[in-house]
């Protein structure tokens, strides 16, 4: 099958390309900025584009299947093309549905969470040596590529995101996979430049639940009553289990859960991180895996890619990076801070640069989010701002919004960086939370 990616390069686009390159199909693509590690990733494999920009002459009546990214714009000239000779479009999700539709399809969805809990049953089933096909966010520890895909297969476990699927498609990207098990970790408005109202973001898991096959089965987390009205007001069948924050203590710094069969050390900490935990445990227990297995695989799991990753120093320093951005993230990367760090001085650290959270409506949402540390840093980039054509936010705004007035804000990143370096960073604890990277500040030094 001869298949062709306009966009290759993103992150999730070219894992999806090696997949297919693995499968044995043909692949080839184009983009106009390519990044590492998706470069060398794509080199590594022979299917890197040789030059950058969009090329209509690469497509052909030959081409199978024109994979569509979300980085693409509607004026794509490759799409215009491929639009022109009546070749079949799809999107991202489409299409991990097409080489899943024969299989058993477990989709993990939910505002926050869902990296985390599609690494840990990944984590489990690669322990106990249970083959199968998977797409998950984040890298994980024991993985090459983040996509696979077989002929063989029974299963497939994809993490479901409620976002646009692509530019001529804007359905949500978990609403085309059709699971045959699903879990919802919880529901926290996010993606406002998109779902204009809390009710439109709510309205895409209503849309995925109904989606969810005849007979079939869903977790959910029977914590978040936002996820609970949506479930009980579901009129499709499936299998209802639900879940909560199982028992646990620390013990000399280290999460030990309580079970029926002992008490199980963990190497991740953080209420959320247990949560999301016992969601995995119902989610693989569905898939075969008794709980004893479980506990043994998920003993050794260090969590995903950026979710309070350990950042290794070169003074021995405790510092943690978390993608956290949205503030349901915020709030729970904090928490767990708070509780794993009783008795350590606590920095937390927050870049604001999505749209959502560059948005004085939305910043309501963030209320409260980094009490409790004992110096809490917000920084956001007035250029940005600009970039976004989005008005200007004062630092009092922020104080306001967050309810805190002994935050520090910073809106320039040479100032972020000179506080920074005056901080002793080989005593206390600290927490860096951006999808971004807090305008390049090296958090190794």
């Amino acid at each position: 099958m001869k298949t062709h990616f306009i966009a290759i390069g993103g992150s999730a686009m070219h894992n999806l390309a090696i997949a297919l390159k693995d499968k044995g199909y043909e692949v080839s693509g184009s983009d106009d900025a390519i990044f590492e590690p998706s470069k060398s990733r794509l080199e590594n494999k022979g299917i890197l584009p040789l030059e950058l920009g969009w090329f209509p002459e690469k497509i052909t009546s030959e081409i199978d299947a024109v994979i569509l990214g979300m980085h693409a714009h509607q004026d794509n000239p490759e799409l215009a093309k491929a639009k022109e000779l009546g070749l079949k479009i799809y999107s991202y999700p489409e299409f991990l549905y097409e080489q899943s539709k024969n299989k058993t399809r477990v989709v993990i969805a939910g505002s926050h969470g869902k990296t985390t809990i599609t690494s840990m049953i990944l984590h489990v089933l690669n322990f106990h040596s249970k083959d199968v096909d998977y797409m998950v966010g984040a890298q994980l520890e024991g993985f090459d590529c983040m996509v696979k895909l077989t002929e063989d297969n029974d299963f497939m476990v994809l993490e479901g995101d409620e976002y646009l699927s692509s530019p001529i498609d804007l359905r949500s990207k978990f609403l085309l996979y059709q699971p045959n098990i699903a879990l919802m970790s919880g529901i926290a408005w996010d993606h406002i430049n998109v779902f204009k109202t809390f009710d439109d973001y709510i309205e895409q898991f209503r849309k995925f639940t109904a989606s969810i096959t005849a007979g079939g089965v869903l977790v959910y987390n029977e914590e978040d009553p936002e996820v609970v009205k949506v479930v009980e007001s579901a009129e499709n069948y499936f299998r209802k289990i639900p879940y909560k924050t199982p028992e646990y203590e620390i013990i000399s710094g280290k999460v030990h859960l309580k079970t029926e069969i002992g008490d199980i050390p963990l190497s991740v900490f953080g209420a959320h991180n247990l949560l999301n935990l016992e969601g995995a445990r119902h989610i693989c227990h569905t898939l075969g895996i008794m709980d004893e297995d479980f506990y043994e695989a998920i003993m050794s799991f260090k969590g995903a890619s950026k979710r309070l990753e350990k950042v290794e120093r070169e003074d021995n320093g405790t510092l943690y990076k978390d993608f956290a951005h949205a503030p349901s993230k915020v709030k729970a990367a904090v928490k767990a801070l708070n509780e794993q760090f009783r008795n350590e001085k606590k920095y937390g650290f927050l870049e604001l640069h999505t749209y959502s959270s560059l948005n004085p409506i939305f910043l309501e949402q963030y209320d409260h989010a980094m009490d409790g540390l004992d110096e809490a840093v917000v920084f956001y980039s007035e250029d940005a701002l600009k970039i976004k054509r989005m008005d200007a936010i004062s630092p009092e705004l922020i104080k306001e919004k967050f309810k805190n007035e002994n935050l520090k804000v910073f809106t320039n990143a040479a100032e972020l960086h000179a506080y920074w370096q005056t901080l002793d960073k080989s005593k206390g604890v600290f927490l860096m939370m951006s999808s971004g990277n807090f305008g390049g500040l090296d958090l190794t030094k």
